[in-house]
């Protein structure tokens, strides 16, 4: 009998600071090249901790200065053809600081995701753990979620929550929701390499089944 062998899908991951998501990520990816790799990483910010890090795993790093660029879109341009040049299966934004144009976005439609550390659709944009805390909120989380034109209001695909805690600063807290973040990223990328994620119109579907609530990863 014959084994269908899928080929290795490539991963483009970008990053503005110091890459702990890249990190988990690439070391989640390791010894499973059968299903894809992180083959370039791409920058903002030509200081960048996340390049030292793609330079160590002989990975691709590449800085792509903004003032180089008259507007936003020129940018997201040069952006978009240097990703391309890899043939991405997936785009990850792992702590890119930028909004990205709406053309941007249209070209990679269905492959480009990025982790929020809120519950979404509660507390998109800055602040997340401040905010939870001053609310009083019992659970807090992050999430991952397709990237559309609306800010951090993406297909929803899977979340990881946690328990506040009495008296816990916003930073402890940042600390904490950032270990679950280096679970949950790499499980849903797997999950995406693996053909089992994808992305229809406003939602998505898991196992070609369309998902309701975002898939929830325990422990």
């Amino acid at each position: 009998m014959n084994v269908k062998q899928t080929k290795p899908k490539n991963i483009v991951v970008l990053v503005s600071g110091n890459g702990s998501n890249l990190q988990a990520i690439i070391d989640s990816l390791e010894g499973k090249v059968e299903l894809g790799s992180v083959i370039a990483v791409i920058s903002n910010n030509a200081s960048a901790f996340g390049l030292e890090r793609a330079k160590k795993h002989s990975i691709d790093a590449i800085f792509i200065n903004p003032k180089d660029f008259n507007s936003r879109e020129r940018f997201d341009q040069k952006l978009a053809e240097e990703i391309e040049s890899y043939n991405p299966a997936l785009v990850v934004l792992a702590g890119f600081m930028r909004i990205l144009s709406a053309d941007f976005v249209k070209v990679f439609s269905g492959r480009l995701i990025n982790i929020h550390p809120s519950l979404l659709p509660k507390y998109p944009g800055l602040y997340t753990h401040a905010r939870v805390i001053e609310n009083r909120d019992l659970k807090h989380g992050t999430s991952v979620h397709f990237v559309t034109e609306e800010l951090d209001g993406g297909p929803l695909i899977a979340q990881a929550e946690l328990n506040l805690v009495e008296n816990e600063s916003s930073k402890q807290l940042a600390l904490r929701v950032q270990l679950l973040e280096y679970k949950l990223y790499p499980w849903v990328i797997e999950l995406f390499l693996q053909g089992k994620i994808t992305q229809f119109e406003n939602g998505v579907k898991y196992n070609n089944n369309s998902l309701v609530f975002p898939l929830i990863l325990n422990g």
